[in-house]
């Protein structure tokens, strides 16, 4: 069989996975010619990809004996697993070489999957995202890819159909994890800390409004001030397009990681208890910008216009 080295580039890519993030990435593929070969537990969604074009696979195995590279996008690290190495996993595929794993999993669980799929000589790759479901749907999403460059090379076209900063962010498997659990960690703890900090603005007198306005122009303006609070929170909408329940299952591996390689995150663990307070709570299928509402209760006022 044809190594993906020796190729100029791969044509048949599988995809699993079509949720919210994942359905708009594989409609990317399909549009750029490439042939796609997918499956999922949702027969509407098969269904609609079958009319773009679409080869529909009845298992994960299915997709492997289709497609040169298998990419998965999938909400837990336990389906992620089963999907790749199960009776009727990829790794019992007979054609695909190389697949990408495009959910958060965690560094251990990248590495456990890359080992396994090795026996079968499939290179692994790591590729968390960055950017939501809006970025998915535009096609901006940022992709850091980490594991073997060469592997990497052979789909970068195919990356750059959903992703506007596609980067190879290291050449060990799990490195791109840890880089995404950073990623969420860095915006879910910002979003705490900018919220609280607004909250004593507003029981201080100021409008939510002026504050906002003020930090976006001075040096404690972020991503969570410019997007989360001013075009979502500020007007009530609380709607990133990520769920609290993915969230927290970040912040959890982010903090589980890092006391495994011996960093500990203090500040981090303290955060991510609002999370999971909030999930508690019965939010877990809600946005995870409701995590806001419980600080507000805290503080007996809202992040809201005053007109």
């Amino acid at each position: 069989m044809e190594s993906y080295s020796t190729r100029p580039f791969v044509r048949d890519i599988g995809f699993i996975g079509l949720g919210a993030m994942g359905a708009h990435m594989a409609r990317h593929i399909a549009g750029a010619g490439f042939n796609l070969h997918v499956h999922d537990t949702n027969r509407e969604t098969l269904e609609r990809f079958a009319a773009l074009g679409a080869s529909v696979c009845s298992t994960p195995k299915a997709v492997g004996d289709a497609a040169d590279a298998v990419l998965v996008c999938l909400p837990t690290p336990d389906i992620v697993e089963r999907v790749a190495l199960g009776e009727n996993g990829i790794a019992h595929g007979a054609r695909a070489k190389i697949y990408v794993d495009h959910s958060t999993t965690g560094p251990s669980v990248a590495r456990k999957v890359a080992e396994a799929l090795a026996e079968r000589q499939i290179t692994a790759l790591d590729g968390p995202l960055a950017g939501g479901m809006r970025g998915a749907e535009a096609g901006t999403l940022s992709v850091m890819i980490s594991g073997e460059e060469k592997a990497f090379s052979a789909l970068r076209d195919v990356f750059d159909c959903y992703g506007r900063n596609v980067v190879h962010v290291g050449d060990r498997v799990g490195q791109g994890q840890a880089l995404k659990l950073i990623n969420n960690m860095i915006v879910g703890a910002n979003l705490v800390v900018a919220a609280e900090a607004i909250l004593f603005g507003i029981k201080y007198g100021l409008a939510a409004e002026t504050i906002i306005e003020m930090l976006n122009a001075s040096t404690a303006r972020s991503f969570v001030t410019e997007d989360l609070l001013e075009k979502r929170i500020l007007d009530r909408q609380f709607d990133f397009g990520f769920r609290l329940e993915l969230m927290c299952k970040d912040l959890r591996l982010c903090v589980s990681e890092a006391e495994a390689a011996g960093a500990p995150m203090m500040v981090s663990a303290l955060a991510k208890q609002f999370y999971e307070l909030a999930h508690a709570h019965g939010n877990a299928t809600q946005d995870m910008t409701v995590v806001v509402r419980e600080l507000e209760k805290a503080f007996g006022v809202s992040i809201e216009r005053r007109v």
